[in-house]
C-alpha cells in the first residue's frame, strides 16, 4: 500500500522515547539530547524514491518513513553516497521502529 503521508507523528514519538528533546513542527524537526544535535526529515512513500541530497552540513541527519519504503530510500542514499552522517529509520503504524545506518 502506498504511504501518502509521512509518518510525522511515529517520527517524533519514537525521538521522545530516546530521550530526545523535539523542536519544529510538520515532516523536518530537530531532535537534540546532551550534545547532539540530529535533523530529521520525514518522508512519505513517494518522497523516499526522491529523497533530495543530504549535504553533511548539518551534521547528523535521519530519514525516517514507513519500513516498507526503506529499501528504496536506503539504495537512492547509496546511490548517492552522502557526505556526513546519516541514518534512516523505518516505522510501522502500530509504533515499532527499526533503525538502518549508513555503511
Amino acid at each position: 500500500m502506498a504511504r501518502t503521508v509521512p509518518p510525522n507523528e511515529e517520527a517524533r514519538s519514537v525521538f521522545e522515547r530516546l530521550g530526545y528533546a523535539i523542536s519544529g513542527d510538520g515532516p523536518e524537526f530537530i531532535a537534540q539530547r546532551k550534545w547532539r544535535s540530529v535533523r530529521v526529515r520525514t518522508l512519505c512513500a513517494e518522497d523516499a524514491t526522491r529523497p533530495g541530497t543530504l549535504d553533511g552540513e548539518y551534521g547528523l541527519e535521519c530519514l525516517v518513513t514507513w519500513t516498507d519504503c526503506v529499501d528504496e530510500l536506503d539504495e537512492r542514499l547509496t546511490e548517492q553516497a552522502p557526505d556526513g552522517e546519516w541514518a534512516i529509520i523505518g516505522v510501522d503504524d502500530d509504533g515499532n521502529h527499526e533503525v538502518h545506518r549508513a555503511a
